[in-house]
């Protein structure tokens, strides 16, 4: 084994490696960027060198600084977590050169099946079903065109060098594929270094179940059964489960064999997954990742193995402990990935200070951040991941649905209210969803706006100003008129006002029954609104309150003794703003263009993924306040019509 471990990434999963390798008595070195030199993950490794500015590629994927990191540290051994150079067989070459072992497979596998098109053209060639597409190398547009007829639509264009959402685009008709592909190869190019893609069949209703398995270098190798991670959103993974739900014995067997002899044929070493897409009993082979995922903790849990140590005693040279027939499955656990973003917004990404952060209880919780960390433009938007396990799959489901009701966060627009809205979905909890139901159920489980939010942050106000709920004091007595309280706010651009009698509030147009008004400390009442007995938590910013309710947040601006302020919130109306920070890509307008409601008028880039700006009317261009190149910050005007 090692002495001294780098990890040449940053988050939870630096974290999560940190944590095994404490246990197993090695030193820990972790890397940062500028931007991440107060983050959780340098605070928890006992060394840390500084490897760049805040960009990526000036930082977490500059190989050369890398290594000479772990030279300078003392570091034996490089684990590359996922994501960054985890999947660069560029990166294990030059820790070979260094003599630095590489916590990862062989340089040829990760060439061979960190591409999309080789690793199919391989498993073609193996026997191994794949779905109908293109997997070539020719990459000329109009030959691609050609290529897409012919597989037929709808259809998927993909990065060919890596995954995650990243260069991918479903494509409905042909008279798209060629905005679409470009659109590809951009954000492919930007991800990866790679704009290469390729052209798969798009499946109506697909499960997207996923393999996880390990291989040492003495030839042996296991599966660790199977994951469903069929809850996406922009072709992300937010919920993952193990075993799959659908999954039957003799699947499981087909799947597990099917997915080590793809592992021993490319000579793989170490931690690995091999995905599929299934429709019933059928599975087709789409990737495979040469990498730990962001969901293995599900594998843990149902297996009881830590894969991180697994990894670290093959990278040793040491022989897997397990052999497939001592791989017991134990339970059922689910996987949820807390995201700073908008589910109403269409997921756009938020940034932001983390005003408050905590998760509730009887769960395992992964994460690199804590209260008071800024979430910036310059990284995935990941915040935690939530893993519940229990003795069954309602067990689990439940487990977690508790647990992130009860979870809390501030500062940043959040999925946690999403999440559980998707938890409680008929499909979901029935096991038989597909890769479809995030858009299926979206305006089902998008958190709206709830009076009871509004209501909890007017009874915070009027608790700090009487030191007390106004139903405990003594003042504002009159003669034949009950008290009354009034309390305005505003949401975004809405101004509400609150108004209180003694058995009622009213919000606006809407009357609510109020009762059992109780303050119980630290910010939280608890209160029974109409039919609902809820418990809230109010946290105030200067002028903003943050109600966090059964994992919903809800951000107000106080106007009671300011009512100038909704009116500093006004927009220009005429101009289409920047949805968040990031690097304005391109424009695709001047002054005097006419467009129509939906026209692209500029993309920005921000959290590695690319994000259209289009016009939200039929409209002339007045003006351009943007090129490619600039940087933005949100609500900035790119365009004014």
């Amino acid at each position: 084994m090692f002495d001294t471990l780098l990890v040449a990434n940053r988050g939870e999963i630096a974290c999560r490696v940190f944590r095994t390798a404490r246990r197993l008595g090695i030193r820990t070195v972790a890397v940062y960027s500028e931007a991440d030199h107060a983050a959780l993950h340098v605070a928890e490794a006992d060394d840390a060198v500084c490897i760049g500015p805040a960009p990526t590629a000036d930082s977490y994927l500059r190989i050369d600084n890398v290594i000479a990191a772990a030279r300078d540290s003392g570091a034996q051994a490089i684990h590359p977590g996922y994501g960054f150079l985890s999947e660069n067989a560029e990166f294990a070459e030059a820790c070979a050169a260094a003599d630095i072992v590489f916590v990862g497979p062989p340089a040829a596998a990760i060439r061979t099946m960190g591409s999309k098109t080789a690793s199919k053209q391989l498993m073609e060639t193996s026997g191994v079903p794949i779905l109908p597409g293109y997997h070539g190398d020719e990459q000329d547009p109009d030959f691609l065109a050609g290529q897409a007829e012919s597989v037929g639509y709808p259809l998927l264009i993909k990065a060919s060098a890596g995954g995650g959402g990243k260069g991918m685009r479903l494509v409905e008709s042909p008279e798209a594929f060629a905005d679409q592909l470009v659109g590809a190869r951009r954000e492919a190019l930007a991800a990866f270094g790679d704009d290469q893609v390729l052209l798969e069949r798009y499946l109506t209703s697909p499960k997207h179940i996923e393999v996880q398995l390990m291989a040492d270098s003495l030839g042996n190798a296991v599966h660790l059964f199977e994951r469903d991670c069929s809850v996406q959103r922009r072709h992300q993974k937010v919920i993952e489960e193990a075993p799959g739900p659908t999954v039957t014995a003799e699947m499981r067997a087909r799947l597990g064999a099917t997915a080590v002899q793809a592992a021993k044929g490319v000579g793989y070493v170490g931690a690995g997954t091999v995905e599929f897409i299934a429709e019933g009993d059928e599975f087709f082979f789409m990737e495979m990742n040469t990498r730990l995922q962001v969901e293995h903790p599900v594998t843990e849990a149902i297996t009881g193995l830590d894969l991180v140590e697994l990894q670290l005693n093959v990278a040793a040279g040491q022989a897997l402990p397990v052999a497939q027939e001592d791989v017991k499955l134990a339970g059922h656990a689910i996987e949820a990935r807390l995201y700073a973003e908008n589910p109403a917004k269409k997921f756009l990404p938020s940034t932001g200070r983390i005003e408050h952060f905590e998760i509730g209880d009887g769960v395992r919780v992964d994460t690199g951040i804590r209260g008071g960390d800024e979430v910036t433009m310059h990284y995935d938007p990941m915040l935690a991941k939530i893993i519940a396990h229990g003795a069954d799959r309602s067990q689990a489901i439940a487990r977690l649905g508790q647990a992130l009701a009860a979870s809390e966060v501030a500062g940043v627009e959040h999925n946690l209210g999403y999440l559980c809205g998707v938890l409680q979905q008929e499909a979901f909890v029935a096991g038989s969803y597909t890769t479809g139901l995030a858009e299926e159920v979206h305006d089902a489980v998008v958190p709206q706006l709830k009076l009871q939010s509004a209501v909890f942050a007017a009874l915070f106000i009027l608790n700090q100003a009487a030191g007390s709920t106004p139903w405990a004091s003594a003042d504002g007595m009159r003669l034949n008129v009950p008290p009354r309280r009034c309390v305005h706010l505003a949401q975004g651009k809405k101004a509400l006002s609150i108004d209180f009698s003694q058995t009622s509030v009213q919000v606006g147009d809407a009357t609510l029954e109020l009762d059992a008004v109780r303050e119980l400390g630290g910010g939280q009442f608890a209160a029974r609104i109409g039919e609902h007995n809820l418990t809230a938590r109010v946290l105030r910013v200067d002028a903003t309150l943050y109600v966090m309710c059964e994992g919903h947040t809800e951000r107000f601006l106080e106007l009671t003794d300011d009512m100038t302020r909704f009116g500093r919130l006004a927009l220009n109306q005429g101009g289409v703003v920047a949805p968040m920070p990031g690097q304005v890509i391109a424009v695709n307008v001047k002054p005097g263009d006419k467009v129509k409601q939906g026209d692209v008028l500029a993309v920005v880039e921000a959290m590695k993924m690319e994000h259209s700006v289009t016009s939200p009317k039929d409209g002339e261009v007045k003006s351009v306040a943007c090129q490619a190149g600039d940087r933005v910050e949100e609500g900035a005007v790119l365009v004014e019509l």
